[in-house]
């Protein structure tokens, strides 16, 4: 069982691109690659998973304890030859003082040798002292090579590792040259999701082409496997099933934003998820419960205001008392319209606001929540939930008799000081909730889908 990280001096280094090529080239070879994703994120991770052809999994220490996130990796990297885990930000950067929750600090955890992507445009004899001060930093993170990125050319490249070759004991396992068609178009959250384009397995080919011609990927393959081995999965079992109940999931352009421990835990639950595609199809499949999850609506808004029929069913659904969960972009689909770059489309209509499109973040990072007495799940009021949030939209004529399900202790939410917004057997908030040990927020979910439908 072999793993390594990949992580960078600095955010926008290349490191996803790079992670992306190596799980898809590592694959080409017949090597079985599990990928994950350190810190919230679903962009990345969907893009990690098409080019390894296994799911890839967040391992993210605000909303995990220690103990979980290694239980986590050990589980998934059963039947891998290579687990590859793709850093976010650089390696040392993280919330606290202290680095306990930074990239090096999962590493360290994990036991996980670390390859470093160096952005080199502009850069040449000044390599050396950044990855000497990166060694020298926490003597305990084993920088294990350099993948050298955006190189200007041969000659670039033989600078950078003559420099490198002279100054430190770092090995170059690859130079990557600039390549403006390995690009990923970026939104204003991140990457483009895989899931909106059919060219996306055709990008990953050549990702994986062209960082597999540049990257030792034996050396890769040699650096990973000086990885201890992971401590033995928690013996504790998992929960089994709730009730036996059908979920409908929007799983389509508009809406990919899952991770896929919380459809597995839905799933343990007793839940049978019933995909549906809220641009194409005309009226939801046969369910007990509904699950919307977040996404990009703003990019298909007239598409979705165009399927009336959809928006009508889904109207019909809540407002007959059925269960309903959405986050974030599914929010924003259930309010009455939503304007954006100075269009304005209807939507679901469910709940009572408008959603504005803005030019900054209007919630963006880790958040506290507290539950409320109002928490239309079993349960309700007593917990504190961490979760994050990144939404560039803004709810406007809200209605003021709105109950909320969270009080906000850290982050944005709705207002600033709300978040969870419920109307009948609906709750919808900006805060993307994670399935883990103190937030189990899937089987409380499925026990409400029982207990509506039953009523």
């Amino acid at each position: 069982m072999t793993h390594l990280m990949i992580s960078a001096a600095h955010k926008s280094s290349g490191k996803t691109t790079v992670s992306i090529g190596l799980c898809a080239a590592l694959k080409r070879r017949g090597h079985v690659v599990q990928p994950f994703k350190k810190g919230p994120d679903y962009i990345d991770p969907l893009w990690l998973g098409q080019a390894a052809g296994r799911a890839c999994y967040n391992l993210d220490f605000h909303t995990m304890g220690r103990e979980e996130i290694g239980d986590l990796f050990s589980r998934r990297m059963a039947g891998a030859d290579v687990g590859i885990i793709e850093g976010n930000k650089g390696l040392y950067d993280g919330l606290d003082l202290d680095g306990s929750n930074s990239n090096a600090a999962l590493a360290a955890l994990l036991g996980a040798p670390v390859v470093l992507v160096l952005d080199t445009r502009g850069m040449t004899r000044g390599v050396a002292p950044l990855i000497l001060g990166y060694q020298a930093f926490d003597p305990d993170i084993r920088i294990a090579g350099v993948i050298l990125n955006s190189v200007g050319g041969p000659r670039h490249e033989s600078k950078l590792r003559r420099v490198i070759e002279h100054y430190t004991d770092v090995r170059v396992v690859g130079a990557v040259p600039r390549n403006d068609r390995m690009h990923i178009e970026e939104r204003h959250l991140g990457l483009m999701p895989s899931n909106e384009t059919e060219a996306a397995q055709r990008h990953i080919d050549r990702i994986a082409a062209h960082v597999g011609a540049h990257v030792d990927l034996e050396r890769i393959l040699e650096i990973a496997a000086t990885a201890p081995e992971p401590p033995s999965p928690l013996r504790k079992p998992l929960p089994g099933p709730v009730a036996p109940v059908r979920i409908a999931i929007a799983r389509d352009a508009a809406f990919g934003f899952y991770y896929p421990d919380d459809l597995e835990a839905l799933q343990r639950a007793g839940a049978e998820l019933i995909p549906f595609d809220t641009l194409k199809d005309r009226a939801l499949p046969q369910a007990d419960g509904l699950f919307i999850g977040g996404g990009f609506p703003e990019t298909c808004m007239e598409a979705l205001e165009a399927n009336a029929s959809m928006r009508r069913s889904i109207r019909d659904f809540i407002e007959s008392g059925g269960a309903a969960y959405a986050e974030c972009g599914g929010l924003m689909y259930l309010c009455r319209s939503l304007s954006w770059q100075g269009r304005r489309c209807e939507m679901v209509g469910v709940l009572p606001a408008d959603v504005k499109m803005h030019q900054k973040p209007q919630g963006r990072g880790y958040v506290r929540l507290c539950e409320t007495s109002e928490h239309p799940w079993a349960g309700g009021g007593r917990r504190v939930i961490h979760a994050h949030e990144f939404h560039y939209s803004g709810l406007e004529s809200l209605d003021e008799a709105v109950p909320f399900a969270y009080r906000v202790e850290r982050g944005y939410g709705v207002d600033g000081r709300h978040d969870g917004l419920i109307h009948r057997n609906l709750l919808a908030n900006y805060s993307h909730m994670r399935n883990v040990g103190s937030n189990d927020w899937a089987r409380r979910f499925v026990a409400h889908v029982a207990r509506t439908a039953s009523g």
